[in-house]
């Protein structure tokens, strides 16, 4: 067994302002550059849902206690369009070489629509975006679009670009259907790969699909062992029944061209997960229906089961909701929880770092918990 987790340390990386623009930040993630910092990158607006937020970066020099004013350094406007960032990942490819990447969407396509087409189950007109640094996240170059074809849909992305073992970069992007499309939403994960540190992307390969459209595989998040097993954790959800299912883990040992599935014994959305030298593996998650809290456990590998006696409690939301609803219900109810999208981190000295959201729906917060193995 395992030894068990303890949070050591936590606090706020954003603070809420409510009634200004920036009384709700959301959807953040967490990057340790060369040397040690942390990068936090998140998006903060006046809603969760404003058109107008924007993606901020904020440095800590010492492990998260302390953490710089905020940077927003990248634009919304893409090939003369107006659109807004959801999120955005840096990853870390050389000393001198930061990839971030974002998902964009065109605001001006349906003007003053919501991002979900609940009728529909559609979604706004997506892109993924492309942007390097060579000075410590300090400059980014111009975004540049990551192609896909028009069969992916709307393209969602779901996790950081990540370095295979044979030295490949893969991102993961989650297929939509179009804003009034009203056909049958038959849902996939497709990976594309880099062979030069993501000047080029091959076309996308599907890695988990359920042909009869019934199982969905969400958020579907990727780490990679220190011995090349690729790991991806499916927050998956039963379409005709309604209802979010447990937490499906996907492993493959030969770089992402075949897969085996098994299933976790918690429920909802997991987070990245932060991946240790020595191979040991946390992943947090969003338990939204249940106990409204989110929570961490850890694995001694990548592909081993995850030991309910290392659990710990990172948040505990106040109220009940035990609900049932359609699918377009719950792809609109996104814009209004408040709190959720755990992402764990490795940190140099062989603790993890999750940050995540919380708050009200007027004033959400990043928050973050430092956890000792």
């Amino acid at each position: 067994m395992l030894e068990g987790m303890r949070i050591t340390a936590q606090g706020v990386v954003h603070t809420a302002e409510p009634g200004s623009a920036r009384a709700v930040a959301c959807f953040p993630s967490l990057t340790v550059l060369p040397g040690g910092d942390l990068l936090a990158v998140y998006r903060a607006g006046l809603s969760k849902a404003a058109s107008d937020s924007v993606i901020e970066i904020r440095r800590s020099a010492d492990c998260g206690r302390t953490w710089t004013e905020p940077e927003s350094p990248f634009q919304t406007v893409f090939g003369g369009v107006g659109g807004a960032l959801q999120v955005v990942y840096v990853t870390v490819l050389a000393p001198d070489h930061l990839l971030a990447c974002g998902l964009w969407v065109d605001l001006e396509a349906h003007p003053g629509k919501p991002l979900f087409n609940e009728a529909t189950e559609g979604c706004l007109p997506m892109k993924i975006l492309l942007a390097d640094s060579r000075d410590r996240a300090r400059t980014w170059s111009p975004w540049r679009e990551l192609p896909v074809p028009a069969g992916v849909g709307p393209p969602s992305l779901t996790s950081p670009v990540a370095r295979l073992g044979d030295g490949r970069l893969a991102v993961s992007i989650e297929t939509n259907k179009n804003y009034d499309d009203a056909s049958p939403w038959l849902q996939r994960v497709v990976h594309c790969y880099s062979y030069d540190d993501g000047r080029t992307w091959t076309p996308p390969h599907t890695v988990t699909a359920d042909p009869s459209g019934r199982i969905f595989h969400w958020d579907q998040r990727l780490g990679v062992s220190p011995d090349g097993v690729v790991g991806a954790f499916s927050w998956t959800y039963d379409k005709p029944a309604n209802r979010y299912l447990p937490i499906r883990r996907h492993l493959s040992h030969d770089h992402g061209a075949t897969w085996i599935t098994d299933v976790l014994p918690f429920a909802d959305q997991p987070s990245h997960p932060a991946v240790l030298p020595s191979g040991r593996i946390v992943l947090a998650w969003v338990d939204r229906y249940q106990s409204r809290s989110i929570r961490a456990r850890m694995a001694a590998s990548i592909a081993a089961p995850f030991d309910p006696e290392t659990e710990v409690v990172l948040y505990e939301a106040p109220g009940c909701a035990n609900r049932t609803a359609d699918t377009g219900e719950l792809l609109a109810d996104m814009s209004t929880w408040s709190f959720g999208l755990p992402y764990a981190e490795a940190l140099p000295d062989g603790d993890a770092m999750v940050v995540y959201y919380a708050g009200a729906p007027d004033r959400m917060e990043i928050r973050w918990a430092r956890l000792s193995l």
